[in-house]
């Protein structure tokens, strides 16, 4: 990346990877907004170069991201209030990477920050999180084409740093920590079925963590990261949901927290994040090619 951050969001947009917020490296040219920074960069992984795009309308870290119809959501977080960064905040904005544009959208109902945002039939599921009061078991439902929210069964687990993914119809909610305290990092997975508004506990991930990153290739979820008492992490843990087993897949090269993850052609881009537990940076982009990507990708 151009620069060193952690604590960020990404996504992919026809074949285009955005790396959006976080906390960029402290500067004299930062010290101001606390390091918290609004930067969004783009990735092409074609070309394998990076392209600033239009900043968020404000600096924002630990939020969640989501793609519906083309566009970019980013949702919740915190936010700089006077000499805190941790403000939890509520709202929703929109990218237009046609306009190269933010607008935001009506807010979601709860503020909280440290959630984690995942798609399923042109809806963003936005789950658990943190409002530095206590942990939110809110799952709340954003409907783009209506800007408009609804609420669903609340997570059994309440948690935050969490990591969400969709998979064959069903949410999972994996990992995450107890009320912003990496010494209290979680095993638990929670399937969600939108049909029946239900949750139910699967396989318990094989190594507790959070401020983790998943990301979905050839119906298996993989799990990237993350940080705890004794350092961080560099385990990529895949699960299975037709056998409801997890498989231990090669490491990262980088240990990291509080990165980002996402697919492009069947690679997943694991980007930035902290290589240290806290407050710490990196620029890198790592990218990891599932057993069933070997076979037919070249680049």
């Amino acid at each position: 990346m151009p620069a060193k951050r952690t604590e960020v969001a990404a996504a992919a947009m026809e074949g285009k990877i955005y790396v959006v917020g976080g906390f960029e490296k402290p500067s004299l040219g930062n010290v101001l907004n606390f390091a918290i920074t609004p930067s969004v960069e783009m990735y092409d992984p074609a070309t394998d170069r990076w392209t600033s795009k239009a900043p968020l309308p404000v600096g924002l870290h630990h939020v969640g991201i989501g793609v519906v119809r083309g566009r970019l959501y980013v949702i919740g977080g915190y936010a700089q209030s006077t000499f805190s960064v941790w403000n939890p905040v509520a709202t929703v904005y929109a990218y237009d990477p046609a306009m190269d544009s933010w607008t935001e959208r009506v807010s979601m109902p709860t503020a909280r920050g440290a959630l984690s945002v995942t798609e399923h039939d042109g809806k963003l599921y936005a789950i658990g999180g943190y409002d530095r009061k206590g942990n939110n078991a809110q799952v709340e439902v954003y409907d783009p084409l209506h800007n408009a929210w609804t609420i669903a069964a609340p997570v059994p687990t309440p948690r935050d740093h969490l990591a969400a993914a969709t998979i064959a119809g069903k949410i999972y909610a994996i990992g995450g920590r107890i009320d912003g305290d990496y010494s209290r990092n979680l095993v638990v997975t929670e399937r969600y079925d939108p049909a029946t508004d239900r949750w139910t506990r699967v396989a318990d991930l094989p190594t507790a963590r959070s401020g983790i990153t998943a990301a979905v290739v050839a119906g298996k979820i993989f799990v990237f990261g993350g940080e705890g008492a004794a350092g961080t992490f560099n385990e990529n843990e895949a699960y299975d949901p037709v056998r409801d087993v997890w498989q231990r897949m090669a490491p990262m090269p980088t240990a990291r927290h509080g990165l980002g993850s996402t697919v492009v052609q069947g690679w997943i881009y694991v980007i930035s994040g902290g290589p240290t537990p806290g407050g710490s940076f990196s620029d890198l982009n790592e990218v990891f090619i599932p057993p069933a990507a070997t076979s037919s990708q070249t680049k």
